[in-house]
């Protein structure tokens, strides 16, 4: 093994998975549904670990199964998927914020929350999955030629290397989702607190637009 290559691969890893975590739509959905939802700093933590994993998981996937089809394949297929996921971006803002002015006005017409608007028996984990398979469907193609440059090192070093990709990615994506989480939790107005779900959700599908159009 080479030791000056091994660390360049490790410190190049945890460089991609932390900076390439900074992108709005591995944090912004998160903080944007919390708020909404009114879920605890712990579950929130759980939600974006939950999808933070599986994220890092299908991008390392990806990575393995480029070692047999080629990087020009997997990464021309990787660009794919991240402009699929820009659109699966914008459809969930949408579809959340309907089922929040839906939502809203069962409370307006019932006085309280109905179970007609809500067409499932329990929205928030509903909301959960939802975020989770918009995290799958978005891999990071960066860590494609890591995981290339890592696999002649064996297979001991591959898999730190491949492990400190995903212990960057999860711990600075958690923590954005959390201090961003706490920043919008001070945000106190009546209208925003009353629409809370609608907005969180067009706010979202606005997030996926500027993916889209900046091509991120």
């Amino acid at each position: 093994m080479n030791p000056g290559l091994f660390t360049t691969l490790l410190l190049g890893a945890i460089t991609v998975g932390a900076v390439h975590a900074l992108s709005p739509d591995h944090w912004v959905p998160f903080a944007a549904v919390a708020r909404a939802r009114g879920w605890s700093m712990a579950r929130t933590a759980r939600v974006a670990a939950a999808c933070g994993f599986g994220h890092v998981t299908v991008s390392v996937l990806l990575g393995l199964i480029g070692l047999f089809l080629g990087i020009e394949v997997l990464e021309a297929f990787g660009r794919r998927m991240q402009s699929v996921a820009g659109i699966l971006l914008i459809g969930f803002g949408i579809a959340y914020a309907v089922w929040g002015l839906r939502h809203e006005m069962g409370k307006c017409l019932h006085g309280h929350a109905h179970g007609h608007y809500d067409h499932v028996h329990d929205p928030s984990k509903t909301t959960a999955w939802g975020l989770f398979v918009l995290s799958c469907a978005d891999p990071c193609v960066a860590v494609v030629p890591i995981v290339f440059a890592a696999a002649p090192l064996g297979v001991a070093s591959a898999i730190t290397i491949v492990v400190a990709y995903e212990a960057a990615t999860l711990g600075a994506m958690v923590a954005l989702v959390l201090l961003a989480r706490s920043g919008v939790k001070l945000i106190r107005m009546r209208l925003l607190d009353h629409h809370a779900h609608a907005a969180a959700g067009a706010f979202i599908a606005v997030v996926g637009i500027v993916l889209l159009v900046l091509g991120l």
